[in-house]
């Protein structure tokens, strides 16, 4: 894996659909053209992009989604927010897990609107889907693979829990699924199928440094290491 770094700092970062969002610890919010950091109005802790859209949740865990350059509010409450397929899902600070199917997630262009979120069995602390289903991990650090799942029924039917402990995780739009676990250390999914959803391996992906968040899109792995550094690397 070669990796360059990328000027700016990040705590949080976001890849999906050839864009590439990330916030910084006073939550203020970018997007990368080239090689350059773009600063956008507003202030996020979280931010994702994907074929869902953008969207962010702030300190006070509302909800938003950029719509022609402006955050509208969307109704609800959540810590995390994933646009990874073609709809949202996220946790709240319970670790109750939702999901916004897909006729509600396009159809949320203005605030006021009412938004009905679906509430999933289980309880996770970070929840991100792709093409061939979602991936959680809960507040021991256990992975879960959520089954059934498609853009009109967001909620699934089942969990499948997986071997390994991680600390975050993030499925790519083209269904790549990576992670860092408690001691910084980078983990890709292997053996993703379509008759094998789940994969069957973890293969270490670690860069020379603790990494805290990544996310990947278009052959390339974002990686923010525990100092905030910001880390491009071609995978």
């Amino acid at each position: 894996m070669n990796c360059r770094e990328v000027a700016g700092k990040l705590k949080q970062i976001d890849a999906g659909v050839g864009q590439v969002f990330g916030v910084a610890d006073d939550n203020s919010i970018y997007t990368i053209f080239g090689r350059t950091w773009t600063r956008i109005p507003g202030a996020l802790k979280h931010v994702t992009v994907g074929p869902a859209g953008v969207w962010g949740v702030n300190t006070g865990n509302q909800i938003f989604k950029l719509v022609g350059g402006v955050w509208v509010l969307v109704d609800g409450l959540l810590k995390q927010v994933d646009a990874g397929d073609q709809f949202v899902v996220g946790v709240n600070i319970e670790d109750h897990v939702y999901c916004l199917g897909r006729g509600a997630t396009v159809g949320c262009r203005g605030p006021g609107l009412p938004i009905s979120w679906i509430g999933i069995t289980g309880s996770l602390k970070y929840y991100s889907c792709g093409p061939n289903g979602c991936w959680g991990v809960n507040s021991a650090n256990d992975i879960f693979f959520r089954k059934g799942v498609t853009p009109a029924a967001c909620q699934g039917n089942d969990w499948q829990k997986i071997a390994g402990a991680l600390v975050m995780i993030e499925v790519g739009t083209d269904g790549s699924v990576y992670g860092v676990n408690d001691e910084g250390e980078v983990y890709r999914r292997d053996g993703i199928t379509a008759a094998k959803p789940a994969g069957t391996e973890w293969i270490s992906m670690s860069p020379c440094t603790k990494s805290k968040h990544v996310s990947y899109d278009l052959g390339h792995l974002w990686v923010v290491t525990t100092d905030g550094r910001i880390l491009d690397c071609v995978v």
